[in-house]
């Protein structure tokens, strides 16, 4: 009987200072499962430092190792969507990042209950070593989810989760272009659990989520999995109209029983003004979030192009990419997009 094949999803986004120690890390951890057969399939998502040119260092001494280079950053999500696309045929998947928050030995864990029949192992932070912006931003973000999407999506997780083929084949079929894997992944269903563990600092680098790309990623989710901020506009509607009703009442009853006490509102009739304004753009940006995901939906182009591919004994790279890097020019075609 064949061992089953294990492929790891790594992006990678400027992250040479941690690569090297990353994957020592991980081929230690790895290492007493001689009953899997490893693949480390690493995603460079347009990379600006060296992460590129040391992933094709680690390829050449490890066989196991793959690369994958997009020809620009497409952004996290779609990046792991590269590497579960180029890993459709594996029998388990796990997708974890590399600047060491998420520990290699977590992942061997995650093995053991697949083995146990889980489909879906998420990784739970019980405790983490971000900033404190980051994780209040991190509580209020899971906490209107929470509220607000039409699935149960798990708190305080990320992207690093092990799924079986028969998710990821799920998985692969969604295609739109504001990803949230987590709530995908959420959605497609099977059975899936949770693991606890302890998140560690980055080991170098700087996040690939500064706060605007978190709260793109929040908007992606909250759009993408729920359509009750647009059911807040109609009833924030009907409260503004009920309470201009009860307003009109009041003037209407001043001028008829206390005529003395009726004073021009021109104060009150601007700040009204503005304030109906003011909701009328918020509402009009709710609706245009979800008219821009319905844009970009129907132009349907792909979600990434690749510069490289270099897996087993094939290797495919742009013109591009060869000079960057001094790979050989013989039996080396140009990938299209994906």
């Amino acid at each position: 009987m064949s061992r089953p094949n294990v492929a790891f999803v790594l992006p990678v986004l400027n992250e040479a200072a941690t690569i090297a120690e990353f994957h020592d890390a991980l081929v230690t951890a790895t290492a007493p499962r001689g009953d899997f057969d490893f693949e480390f399939v690493y995603v460079d998502d347009g990379s600006r430092d060296d992460s590129l040119a040391l992933l094709l260092a680690l390829r050449r001494a490890d066989r196991r190792v793959t690369v994958i280079g997009l020809s620009r950053n497409f952004g996290h999500q779609v990046a792991v969507t590269a590497g579960l696309d180029a890993v459709a045929t594996a029998d388990v998947v796990i997708v974890m990042d590399t600047d060491l928050q998420d520990p290699p030995s977590v992942a061997l864990e995650m093995l053991t209950m697949w083995e146990g029949g889980v489909d879906v192992v998420y990784a739970t932070r019980r405790t983490r070593q971000d900033p404190v912006l980051k994780r209040a931003s991190a509580y209020a973000f899971y906490w209107a989810l929470d509220r607000l999407a039409s699935i149960d999506i798990p708190r305080n997780t990320g992207d690093f989760r092990l799924m079986d083929k028969r998710v990821v084949a799920e998985v692969a079929r969604y295609r739109e272009h504001d990803r949230f894997l987590r709530g995908i992944v959420a959605n497609v269903g099977f059975r899936q659990e949770a693991l606890e563990f302890d998140r560690d600092r980055r080991h170098g680098g700087t996040t690939g989520y500064p706060l605007h790309k978190m709260i793109a990623l929040a908007v992606s989710g909250l759009t993408g999995f729920s359509t009750t901020p647009l059911k807040m506009i109609s009833r924030l509607g009907f409260l503004i109209s009920f309470a201009s009703v009860l307003v009109a009442a009041y003037v209407l009853g001043v001028r008829t029983l206390q005529p003395q006490n009726a004073v021009p509102g021109w104060a009150f009739l601007g700040v009204g003004m503005f304030l109906l304004g003011g909701l009328q753009l918020i509402m009009m940006g709710v609706i245009g979030s979800y008219l821009g995901r319905v844009y970009v939906e129907v132009q349907d182009r792909p979600l990434y192009s690749l510069a490289l591919s270099a897996r087993g004994e094939h290797e495919a790279v742009t013109q591009l990419h060869r000079r960057a890097t001094d790979e050989p020019r013989d039996g080396i075609a140009s990938p299209g997009p994906a």
